[in-house]
C-alpha cells in the first residue's frame, strides 16, 4: 500500500481540509496521514475561527511521519502564516519529500480570509518546492499579480508560477462561469485544458482539497502527472455529483459515493 501524508487545517464540519484528504485517500486505497496546520471552528455556512498550531508541533508532526513510515506523497493545504510556511518547506526539503502537491488556500468560500496577508508573499516557498501547484483563478491571480479573464491569461499565470520553480500548474477554471469547468494543467512544459460539464449543485464545500488530495492519492500510485490530474478530476466531478446534503449551506461532495454503493447503500 501506498503512503500519502496531508498537511492542512482541521474542517470541524468534515467536508474540507484534513477531513477530506483522507476520505480521498480512503476512496483511492491509499494510506492517509496527517499533519494538522490549524483547527478552524466552521459549518457549511462559514468559518468562524482559526487557531494556529505552534510550528514546533507542525515540525514535530512532519518529522514523526517521516521517521517512522515511508512517505509516496505530500499534500499541503492550509498554512495560515510565514512561520508556518517556512518550517514545512525546510523540513519537507530536509527529508527528501517527493511528489508535493501544494493547494494554496487562502480564502474560504464564505469570504473568511485562511491565510494571513503578510504570509502571502511567503506561500511562494511552499510552490517553489512543488511538483504541482493547484490553484483556483483567485489564488492564481494573488500569487501571479495577473487578472485572469481569458485562457490566455491562465496560460500566461500558469507560467510564471512554473517560472518560480514549480513543476507543474494546475490553474482551476471553476470561477470562470462562461466557459464551464475547464481547468488548465501545465505539465512538461505543455498546455492542456482540461473541461468537464458544470454541475448545478451547492454543495461544492472541500472540492479544492478533495482535488490535490486526489492528485497526490494517484501521484503515490504511480500515475504521471497528466494521468493524476484526469483522474482527480474525475473523481471530483462524480463527487459534486454525489454531494451530500449536509447543513444549511453549501454541503459536502461525495467523497466515498463508490464505497457506499457497493455496500449497498442509498447515496
Amino acid at each position: 500500500m501506498k503512503n500519502v501524508l496531508t498537511i492542512a487545517g482541521s474542517d470541524s464540519s468534515g467536508g474540507a481540509g484534513i477531513q477530506a484528504d483522507l476520505k480521498t485517500m480512503c476512496a483511492f486505497g491509499v494510506y492517509g496521514m496527517s499533519v494538522i496546520t490549524a483547527v478552524t471552528a466552521q459549518n457549511t455556512q462559514g468559518v468562524y475561527g482559526v487557531q494556529e498550531i505552534n510550528t514546533d508541533m507542525v515540525d514535530g508532526q512532519i518529522r514523526a511521519v517521516f521517521e517512522d513510515i515511508r512517505v509516496d506523497a505530500v499534500k499541503v493545504g492550509m498554512v495560515s502564516s510565514a512561520g508556518i510556511i517556512k518550517t514545512i518547506r525546510e523540513r519537507l526539503l530536509s527529508l527528501g519529500a517527493k511528489n508535493i502537491v501544494v493547494d494554496p488556500v487562502m480564502v474560504s468560500k464564505s469570504g473568511y480570509s485562511l491565510l494571513r496577508k503578510e504570509a502571502e508573499a511567503a506561500i511562494h516557498e511552499l510552490t517553489e518546492i512543488a511538483d504541482v501547484v493547484t490553484p483556483n483563478i483567485p489564488e492564481a491571480e494573488i500569487l501571479t499579480g495577473v487578472s485572469i479573464k481569458t485562457e490566455d491569461d491562465m496560460r500566461r499565470a500558469a507560467g510564471l508560477i512554473a517560472g518560480r520553480g514549480a513543476k507543474n500548474v494546475l490553474i482551476k477554471g471553476g470561477h470562470r462561469m462562461a466557459d464551464g469547468a475547464g481547468d488548465l494543467l501545465l505539465a512538461d512544459g505543455k498546455f492542456l485544458f482540461l473541461r468537464a460539464e458544470r454541475i448545478d449543485t451547492k454543495n461544492t464545500h472541500g472540492t479544492g482539497c478533495t482535488l490535490s488530495a486526489a492528485i497526490a492519492s494517484r501521484l503515490a500510485l504511480g500515475d504521471t502527472v497528466e494521468e493524476a490530474v484526469r483522474a482527480a478530476k474525475a473523481y471530483i466531478t462524480q463527487a459534486i455529483a454525489d454531494s451530500y446534503e449536509a447543513g444549511k449551506g453549501a454541503g459536502p461532495v461525495g467523497h466515498l459515493s463508490a464505497l457506499y454503493r457497493r455496500a449497498g447503500m442509498e447515496i
